[in-house]
């Protein structure tokens, strides 16, 4: 069996008017992450990891923000592609562990919700996605709410 281990990691700016798209899901807020896209940080950052294990460069290089393809697309689908595009290569996900930053919301009752869209997306158990949140005690951007920060370690295997 050959293992690869990927990271990614993925900012956006919080701003006024858009959806809090978080792990696939809508969090009520106020604010929401700024993006070509539905700017679901989580998710881009499980892609990047996904792409980077399978050494596939990233996911600009896949789902440009320059393409009116992906303007304003569900983050969903791009990691359903990015799933797809591993496997080509011959690799399934065995588990993706992950952190959310971000002041406010507190999202921890959400996480459930998180981790079984994003299983059902995945074609894996809920078991096989850990999702942790944590804000940055009000340091830095994310604690002056200007943004958030997601991280991602993705094990894939090929048998």
């Amino acid at each position: 069996m050959k293992i690869r281990v990927g990271f990614g990691l993925d900012v956006h700016q919080l701003t006024e008017g858009r959806k809090m798209v978080v792990g696939g899901i809508e969090v009520p807020h106020t604010k929401g992450p700024l993006g070509h896209s539905d700017g679901d940080t989580l998710i881009h950052a499980i892609c990047d990891a996904l792409l980077g294990a399978a050494n596939m460069r990233d996911i600009g290089y896949h789902f440009p923000d320059t393409s009116a393809t992906f303007e304003n697309i569900d983050s969903k689908i791009l990691l359903k592609k990015t799933v797809a595009l591993v496997a080509e290569k011959g690799y399934r996900i065995g588990n993706i562990d992950s952190t959310i930053c971000l002041q406010r919301p507190k999202i921890k009752d959400f996480i459930p919700q998180m981790q079984s869209t994003l299983a059902d997306v995945c074609g894996i158990s809920t078991d096989d996605i850990s999702i942790k949140a944590t804000t940055t005690e009000k340091l830095g951007f994310e604690g002056r709410e200007e943004g958030m920060s997601a991280y991602a370690v993705v094990l894939i295997q090929k048998d």
